[in-house]
């Protein structure tokens, strides 16, 4: 497969998940803390089809360079209502292409598995931690005027885990290096989503997964593929 085609579906799988987001919020009413997270797990699963599709890595990032310009626009217009949230100093959607631009940069020749794993906590524990903390968070603590719960950590904690492992199995790791790794960087992303300041989440979990990276890279050299 060429690179260009690779753009391509890129283009159509994102503006996809967005028309299925916003015809929810329509035709079925779900609201847009709902659609919103939607979308931030279905384009953050897109990692699968950047690791599997593209040979370039200047190519990896057309699109979500693309989408910084695309979700700026829809962020001041509101153009794609189901991801755009009331809070306008919440720019999540601004910086969540370039949190996958980052990880592009660091892990796309280096390894495709820990590209893939290190968005997965930003992508399925940031989301999970966000619904379950407003659903059923009830043990409340702030820090640097974002509030959090316990229960959305623990949330962060384990679906970050769950989806950390599960890629890299996915990608032929060994289990037992697989859980590790999903372990710590899974107690890192909980970490930084914790003491976040309100919005910048979308950068430090992702900032974790280099950190997990470079303790392996130190402590457990042979634990990486």
């Amino acid at each position: 497969m060429t690179d260009a085609l690779a753009i391509l579906i890129s283009f159509v799988y994102v503006f996809f998940v967005l028309g299925l987001a916003e015809g929810l919020r329509r035709v079925i009413g779900w609201g847009v803390d709902f659609t919103r997270k939607g979308v931030h797990i279905g384009v953050g699963m897109w990692a699968f089809g950047t690791a599997a599709l593209f040979d370039s890595l200047w190519a990896a990032i057309v699109p979500p360079a693309a989408f910084v310009l695309i979700n700026y626009a829809s962020y001041r217009l509101n153009l794609f209502q189901a991801m755009e949230s009331e809070d306008k100093s919440n720019i999540g959607t601004i910086l969540f292409p370039l949190a996958f631009i980052a990880m592009i940069l660091i892990f796309f020749e280096r390894s495709r598995p820990l590209f893939v794993a290190a968005l997965m906590p930003l992508t399925w524990g940031d989301a999970f931690a966000a619904i379950i903390g407003r659903r059923w968070g009830r043990h409340r603590y702030t820090v640097a005027g974002a509030r959090r719960s316990a229960e959305g950590t623990a949330a962060m904690l384990g679906f970050s885990f769950l989806a950390v492992a599960g890629a890299l199995a996915v990608w032929g790791w060994p289990i037992g290096n697989a859980l590790l790794y999903a372990l710590c960087l899974a107690c890192l992303s909980a970490l930084a989503e914790a003491f976040s300041p309100a919005g910048l989440d979308n950068l430090t979990v992702p900032a974790a997964g280099v950190l997990a990276w470079a303790l392996f890279q130190t402590l457990w050299p042979h634990g990486v593929m």
